[in-house]
């Protein structure tokens, strides 16, 4: 039998996985689209709900996930959303027709709301207090790295192993993760919860200035992949493999950043930790957006660096404020809530950055646009960037972090 600090260790394994597995989705398939197209026949919109059933089907129900797991015990629903991840990645799979790939996709999507709204809400069951800080951290670098990853590494699995790898690698993923949770998960405490939301929850200013945070920063995490591809082929012309390793940086530094920044948040508080994460972000965005400076690889990946690193700290922060204000038989919902905040900030920052970059670039085609239109458009964007994360430091210092503080769940 394991020892109780390697079965804790064991149990945010199994949190580290299902915030990986739905986070790599998010993004993974987006290298298959145009195999997709021609393996299906099919044209390049209609490929496009691979994408989108994934993503509508996470925002539409990631907050009723939440709750439902606050009312019938969240280590059970958590279990239930991983088996249905796990199937519906075979079925994505095996998939013979786009008609089915899009209809095990909403499934997919179904079993990722329930493992993104309930993994940061099982943090607090998990580890003990003085370690929240660390653990939220290390799930903030497995949401980064899932997100940011997943283009290239879909690219790499394509070209290796066909379009259908990108699928089946969950099959024993997921299976791992199952068993661990089952094992190691602590069992779920009964609940005498409500099943109504408390509106005045919701009008809190303190968590609507940390949702709106949390999607302000997705949205510039997301600009770093929109803007990241075509930079590194249009205006500094590496080839793909080189592309792909330094489109790599960015995670890893996210990932090495992440147990730091939670030791950081545990030891310093929450409150300095968020400011100083939306500082060194602000800092790189500002540095890429800098008019005179001459396109390098080490001068567009330093920054890059300094910004994932810092998203990294401000996810720890970020996530261990909210769940401290939230009373127990609501971290579920709140969860659900900090979850669908970043998924839409992943979508603005797909789209509507997407926009800014390519008008800011002024061409007609972004993929054969001349180089010195990518770099406008790239400093464009970035500063752009900087001006959203400036709004979200403001959020930060307006609200009063400080004065949150756990609330006992009702009787």
């Amino acid at each position: 039998m394991p020892d109780n600090r390697t079965s804790q260790r064991l149990a945010l394994a199994s949190l580290c996985l299902s915030m990986l597995m739905p986070s790599l989705d998010t993004s993974i398939a987006n290298a298959a689209l145009p195999t997709l197209a021609r393996a299906f026949s099919a044209s390049f919109h209609s490929a496009q709900w691979i994408i989108l059933a994934y993503l509508i089907a996470i925002t539409a129900l990631i907050v009723f996930a939440g709750r439902l797991g606050d009312l019938v015990g969240r280590r059970r629903l958590l279990l239930a959303g991983i088996a249905t991840f796990t199937v519906a990645s075979l079925l994505c799979g095996l998939a013979p027709t786009l008609a089915l790939l899009v209809a095990a996709r909403t499934a997919q999507g179904l079993g990722a709301a329930i493992m993104l709204s309930l993994t940061v809400a099982m943090v607090s069951d998990t580890v003990p207090a003085a370690r929240t800080g660390s653990a939220m951290g290390l799930i903030g670098t497995m949401s980064a790295i899932g997100t940011t990853l997943g283009p290239s590494l879909g690219g790499v699995m394509i070209a290796t192993l066909g379009w259908r790898s990108l699928f089946l690698v969950n099959v024993p993923l997921g299976i791992l993760n199952l068993v661990l949770a089952h094992r190691f998960l602590p069992a779920d405490r009964p609940r005498v919860a409500s099943p109504f939301i408390r509106l005045s929850m919701l009008r809190a200013p303190t968590l609507a200035s940390a949702l709106a945070m949390t999607a302000i920063v997705s949205t510039v995490i997301m600009s770093t992949l929109v803007v990241g591809p075509f930079y590194l082929s249009r205006a500094l012309g590496l080839q793909p493999a080189l592309m792909g390793l330094a489109l790599s940086v960015g995670p890893l530094a996210a990932a090495l950043a992440g147990i730091p920044a939670g030791r950081l948040v545990d030891r310093l508080g929450a409150t300095a930790m968020v400011r100083a994460g939306l500082v060194g972000m602000t800092i790189g965005c500002l540095t890429l957006a800098a008019p005179n400076s001459t396109p390098t690889v080490a001068g567009y990946l330093i920054p890059l660096v300094a910004i994932t690193a810092s998203y990294a700290l401000f996810q720890a922060a970020n996530n261990t404020s909210i769940m401290a204000s939230a009373r127990s038989d609501e971290r579920g919902l709140v969860s659900g809530l900090v979850s669908l905040s970043r998924n839409l900030g992943l979508i603005a920052g797909a789209s509507v950055m997407g926009a800014v970059f390519a008008s800011a670039s002024g061409a007609v085609e972004i993929s054969s646009a001349p180089a010195t239109s990518v770099v406008t458009g790239m400093r464009i964007t970035f500063a752009a960037a900087a001006a959203l994360v400036v709004v979200a430091l403001g959020l930060a210092f307006s609200s009063a972090h400080e004065s949150l503080a756990p609330r006992p769940a009702r009787p």
